[in-house]
Order: C-alpha cells, then sequence, then structure tokens
C-alpha cells in the first residue's frame, strides 16, 4: 500500500522507528522502511553489527550515514541478532534502492515474537497514514 509518496508492502510489520520486520519461521528479518530511505537521502555508510549480538527494543543497534546525517538505527525487539547484512558494508545504496528486499538490514531472533503483534500492519492504514503525517510534521516535511 502506499501513505503519501511512501510504500508499505503488505505482509510485513512496521515499527515506530521506522524498521519493518518479517517472520520467517521462528526468526525476523528487519530492515528500514521506504519513508525511512527517503528522508535519510543518498545512504554511503551503513555499519552492520555482528551476528550474536544481543539488542534490546529502542537501542540502537547499527550506524547509517547520509549526505544529510548520521544516526543510528533502534531494534524492534529484544532478540539476538543471528545475521546481519554483509552486502550493506560494501552497498549501502542496497537501502535506497531495494528497502524491503536485498536491503535488509538484520535477522533476529526475538525473545518473544509476540512482541510484533502490536505493530503497524497495511491492515490499518489509517494507522500507518497518521504515523506517516506526524512524522512528516515532525521532521518538517512537506
Amino acid at each position: 500500500m502506499k501513505s503519501g509518496k511512501y510504500e508499505f508492502p503488505e505482509g510485513l510489520r512496521f515499527d515506530k522507528y521506522h524498521g519493518w520486520v518479517k517472520k520467517d519461521g521462528d526468526i525476523l528479518i528487519m530492515g528500514v522502511t521506504d519513508m525511512f530511505q527517503q528522508m535519510a537521502g543518498e545512504i554511503i555508510f551503513v555499519e552492520v553489527p555482528a551476528a550474536g549480538r544481543r539488542i534490546e527494543e529502542g537501542q540502537p543497534f547499527a550506524s547509517i550515514e547520509s549526505g544529510k546525517w548520521v544516526g543510528r538505527l533502534k531494534a524492534p525487539v529484544n532478540g539476538e541478532i543471528i545475521e546481519a547484512n554483509a552486502e550493506l558494508g560494501d552497498f549501502p545504496y542496497l537501502l535506497n534502492e531495494n528497502p524491503y528486499d536485498d536491503g535488509w538490514v538484520i535477522k533476529i531472533k526475538p525473545d518473544n515474537m509476540s512482541d510484533i503483534d502490536g505493530f503497524m500492519t497495511t491492515d490499518n492504514a489509517e494507522e500507518i497514514a497518521k504515523f506517516v503525517e506526524e512524522e512528516e510534521i515532525k521532521n518538517n516535511i512537506k
């Protein structure tokens, strides 16, 4: 689905940190949203964490640099990183070109899979539209 100028694919769940997750058995594949990559602009550097690292919901776990800013990605859930997308080190532009496929960031073994139950989905387009509107206001995007 599209909300404003941003894509939010069906079958994914979206958190308040501009991340998405997709269930794959007992793991979560995580990346950044189309809105995130558009707000960031051209992404020129990504530092991904090592597998085996524990992450906690809301805490930074990776660094991203664009032509506009340097920022940190926040963990969507508590868990352990079981794989990081090493391709992003050499090809950070994958986050801009394909944030929902080749541009995935990490795979997580969550402590509790039900932690994603409250995330936004395309089943509730109004919730996503409200989030987009609030983020555009907060970030002064016109």
